[in-house]
């Protein structure tokens, strides 16, 4: 059975690999014995996840927000080991504006982090991808994919888009062995929930609305990715994973 899970030889990217669930995912994914190109601005930090994974890893320092660098970013990230077969997008951002206060300018990052690159990213990838018969594409939906929060408008509007963009992406590309599916993190103490986890009551709340009676821990991702991004997902496309302790079940 361990063979459904082996991803030994596969080469993966996964953005916002500098911190929090990307760079848990990332983590994972190179101990399960993938070369794993992470992806994100801060190229320090990108340097000590390398040295935390401890295994056959690369960085790729770039700023996703700048469409007109994708080709290139493509690029640097096929260098090292090849195009990957395994693409997870973590990278993302959420400006927390009241729908009064939206920006453009918090619009359209939000918009383009959390959405655009996922498809773009993806795109360029495709082609390789489905010369070998088989890729995985893992995005990263919310709570809010199916929720509103206040000050979350862009941001949910943005997760929703990827629950349709995930079931976009397996209707147009599984049948060449290439199959699209999101996680959906519950609460997880990262720097987007900052701001939640440093307000104890508030935090106790959000667990008191799980089913399971707690928060995520990191390490509570690291199944679900290795169960998407592996063989043992092989009919499995075009679906929400929600990695929520049963908060959207209440």
């Amino acid at each position: 059975m361990s063979g459904l899970f082996d991803i030994s030889g596969k080469v993966a990217c996964v953005t916002g690999a500098s911190s929090g669930l990307g760079r848990q995912a990332a983590t994972v994914l190179a101990r399960a014995g993938a070369s794993v190109v992470g992806v994100a601005r801060r190229a320090a930090d990108l340097e000590d996840w390398r040295q935390e994974a401890g295994a056959q890893t690369a960085a790729v320092p770039a700023d996703l927000s700048d469409r007109s660098a994708m080709s290139r970013i493509a690029e640097d990230i096929a260098a090292p080991f090849g195009p990957p077969q395994i693409l997870v997008h973590a990278a993302g951002i959420n400006t927390r504006e009241p729908a009064d206060e939206v920006t453009e300018a918090g619009w359209d990052i939000t918009m383009t982090l959390n959405l655009t690159v996922p498809f773009f990213l993806s795109k360029a990838f495709v082609p390789a991808m489905r010369e070998k018969g088989w890729g995985r594409i893992v995005n990263f939906a919310s709570l809010q994919t199916t929720r509103a929060f206040p000050g979350g408008i862009a941001y949910g509007a943005s997760k929703g888009g990827i629950g349709q963009l995930t079931r976009a992406m397996a209707e147009a590309w599984s049948r060449h062995g290439i199959n699209a599916n999101a996680i959906g993190p519950g609460f997880f103490p990262t720097e987007l929930t900052a701001a939640v986890f440093g307000d104890e009551a508030r935090a106790q709340r959000n667990a008191d609305q799980t089913c399971i009676g707690r928060n995520g821990a990191l390490e509570d991702i690291d199944g679900p990715i290795l169960f998407l991004c592996s063989d043992a997902s092989r009919y499995v496309t075009g679906q929400v994973l929600m990695v929520d302790g049963g908060f959207t079940a209440k």
